[in-house]
């Protein structure tokens, strides 16, 4: 198939070389002529494992091409999905401009019928919308699709190649049938391709997302919880999710959740429910929850040091990206911490294996923040280490070097990869989430 995608962000880049990769000859659009400019090189702007291969490989066989062009895409192209951002607005609802923009766009450069697909985030009724700025341009024949993604980055190239499912919101049988064939090489396993009407498909991406957000929202008001009655949340977590009503998935207790699609996600299926006179009670329950969980850590910091000043104080910190696997930073909890130890006067000597870059372009240059080369070399100095971004090449470090590089022996672990047993016989001062602290004298 002939396929144009507008947009070369997470989703957008990700699907287009999907397709490619399944033999489509698939045109990426982006109004960043730097960035065309890179991609066209192999220079891939996110870090995604195994990205970086497919572009490049698809690229060299003529499969995958970008350019600056919307006219050229269109015009090539009989499906074309729109893949643009949908920033959150003050209100808290999705900001349609760049999806309406794309729309009319296209709209003014078609040249016969076209798929239009929604792969964009967007509130219910987005579609409705998309069709009627299309056809105030053009009176070419347009069928609109819904086909919100869900790919988990770290692990975004295997989520669409293999999808649990499939889904499609359209509004007519030949939709169905173009969008069946495009992605029948991705479900050969027999997952399930589920058509459905419109505002279906588009409500089930905010509805899937919250009830993911709601499960680490509860987990961490237990582990809470856990602390305060003398209970182990790890140990909690087993007995519920070895549940097989419940299952393990998104029931690790933390510092809550951050990246481009949890936080915006809950928020605008709130402003839904507002918008249609209903009060999402849960959904602003879990985003009350996880906002607080941000702050767990200068918490236990300020109890552990008995003083709101931090000032003298200079903390490592190891991992900021929301999740491992990602230089995504959008919305981490490491944002937050950052910005609350800095206020108090503390000073932050930072690494992540990916993330540093993207982090100190959203935190901003900070004479009290200091971005290292190696996690070794941010304790140097530091009267504390904090984690957290559970990256594997955390788990199992030179406890004794931390130790003696270290100028206390003390850990605030935001995602409990470290062994309690195994920080007390270390001799350090250890406080994880949900657990018991190992303080001295315990």
């Amino acid at each position: 198939m002939n396929i144009a995608v507008v947009g070369t962000g997470y989703v957008g880049l990700v699907a287009g070389a999907c397709f490619a990769e399944t033999g489509n000859e698939v045109i990426c659009v982006d109004n960043n002529a730097k960035k065309v400019e890179a991609l066209r090189a192999g220079d891939v702007p996110i870090f995604e494992p195994g990205l970086e291969d497919i572009v490049t490989s698809n690229t060299r066989a003529g499969r995958l091409s970008f350019t600056t062009s919307l006219k050229d895409a269109v015009q090539a192209s009989d499906i074309v999905f729109i893949a643009v951002g949908t920033p959150q607005d003050e209100d808290g609802s999705a900001d349609l401009t760049h999806v309406l923009a794309v729309a009319k766009g296209i709209g003014e450069n078609m040249n016969g019928p076209k798929v239009v697909v929604d792969k964009s985030t967007v509130p219910v009724g987005t579609a409705d919308l998309v069709r009627a700025e299309i056809e105030k341009v053009s009176r070419h024949p347009v069928e609109v699709v819904s086909n919100p993604e869900f790919l988990k980055e770290g692990a975004a190239i295997d989520d669409f190649m293999r999808p649990d499912r499939v889904v499609i919101g359209v509004a007519s049988e030949h939709a169905a049938k173009v969008m069946r064939e495009l992605y029948r090489p991705f479900v050969r396993t027999n997952n399930p391709i589920l058509v459905m009407d419109i505002r279906s498909a588009e409500m089930t991406k905010y509805a899937a997302n919250t009830m993911l957000a709601l499960r680490v929202s509860f987990m961490n008001e237990i582990a809470n919880l856990c602390e305060q009655a003398g209970a182990d949340i790890n140990k909690v977590r087993v007995g519920i999710g070895t549940d097989s009503r419940i299952g393990m998935s998104f029931i690790f207790p933390g510092i809550g959740y951050g990246g481009s699609c949890f936080p915006k996600d809950v928020q605008a299926l709130i402003r839904t429910g507002k918008d249609h006179g209903v009060d999402l009670r849960i959904a602003r329950a879990v985003e009350d929850v996880n906002k607080s969980q941000k702050m767990l850590i200068v918490r236990k910091i300020v109890e552990h040091y008995r003083s709101d000043d931090l000032k003298g104080k200079t903390f490592a910190m190891w991992g900021l990206a929301f999740k491992p696997k990602t230089d995504d930073v959008r919305e981490a909890p490491a944002l937050s911490i950052c910005s609350e130890l800095v206020r108090r006067g503390a000073r932050v000597k930072a690494y992540d294996p990916e993330a540093n870059g993207t982090f100190r372009e959203k935190f901003g240059d900070h004479k009290q923040m200091e971005y290292v080369g190696t996690n070794y070399d941010a304790l140097v100095g530091a009267d504390a280490l904090i984690v957290c971004t559970e990256w594997n090449a955390f788990r199992q470090p030179n406890f004794g070097r931390i130790k003696q590089e270290l100028s206390a022996p003390v850990i605030f672990d935001g995602r409990n990869i470290y062994d309690i047993e195994d920080m007390r016989s270390y001799g350090f001062q250890y406080y994880s989430v949900g657990r018991p602290s190992v303080v001295r004298g315990s």
